[in-house]
């Protein structure tokens, strides 16, 4: 079976919460309605597609939130699948008329869902409308590969990543821009370090993150009541068990993947998994 084609967006929304505007583009090619959103390009992760899309398109920078329901079509006979995320504005640059996007209006949901040509994108807002909007994201990445421990000589908490594993922290520095972490937490095991390093050398060493000093009470508290964007990296050994005290939720994690919790409060609305 060909896999889908794969394009990635948001639904880009501001104001207060109880009535929120979004972002509705028109493209005179198609002389259509729509959100923000593109294809990928080779080899680009699709959160990186969805931040890079909306930047093109509107000028806008976005942080996201919880993700929405994919969408599914048919393009040229081939299936095709965008991924969407509630999305918020950090910068605005300012839209720029062009050829494939002439115009972008801010719209409350109930004018949006007249304006938009496509009933699968009317479908989106009631997800945007579903769940909160203001929520915090904390993103869990387990470290990136770094080859085998049993044929690592010394310390294994100075084992580095191999290549494949810097290719995967260099792919963990495009996707962070996304949820704009202003605190970065990792075990201090080498490997864990330098999985966040790529994006920010601003990490802050805790052995409650490590295999041998993570603890079932104490390492979710942690985490619990922090109320700003947080990337964290850890543990195979460590992260199924935190992420379950913290959302309920059973995720397991291959080397350099992430799992993203939004939360409100204390409450996780949603969690998503990632690969890199």
């Amino acid at each position: 079976m060909t896999d889908p084609l794969r394009a990635a967006g948001a639904v880009v929304w501001r104001g207060h919460t109880s009535r929120p505007e979004v972002a509705v583009i028109h493209r005179p090619r198609y002389d259509d309605w729509t959100f923000p959103k593109g294809k990928l390009k080779p080899g680009e992760h699709l959160i990186a597609a969805a931040l890079r899309e909306v930047r093109e398109e509107t000028g806008l920078t976005p942080v996201l939130g919880r993700a929405l329901p994919p969408i599914h079509y048919l393009h040229k006979n081939r299936l095709k699948r965008v991924d969407y995320w509630a999305a918020q504005i950090v910068q605005d640059d300012g839209f720029v008329p062009g050829v494939e996007v002439d115009e972008l209006h801010w719209l409350p949901l109930d004018r949006a869902h007249e304006r938009l040509t496509y009933e699968w994108d009317a479908g989106l807002l009631h997800a945007l409308a579903a769940a909160p909007l203001a929520t915090v994201p904390l993103v869990l990445v387990r470290h990136a590969a770094a080859g085998s421990r049993q044929e690592w000589q010394g310390d294994d908490g100075l084992r580095p990543l191999d290549s494949e594993g810097q290719a995967q922290a260099a792919t963990v520095a495009q996707v962070l821009p996304a949820y704009q972490p202003e605190l970065l937490i990792s075990s201090p095991s080498r490997r864990c370090v330098q999985t966040l390093e790529p994006y920010s050398s601003s990490i802050r060493l805790e052995p409650l993150l490590s295999e041998e000093s993570q603890d079932p009470r104490k390492t979710p508290a942690l985490l619990r009541d922090l109320r700003t964007p947080t990337a964290v990296c850890s543990h195979r050994k460590v992260l199924p068990e935190l992420i379950h005290a913290l959302s309920g939720e059973e995720v397991h994690l291959h080397k350099g993947a992430f799992a993203v919790l939004h939360r409100l409060g204390r409450r996780v609305v949603s969690v998503e998994r990632h690969s890199t």
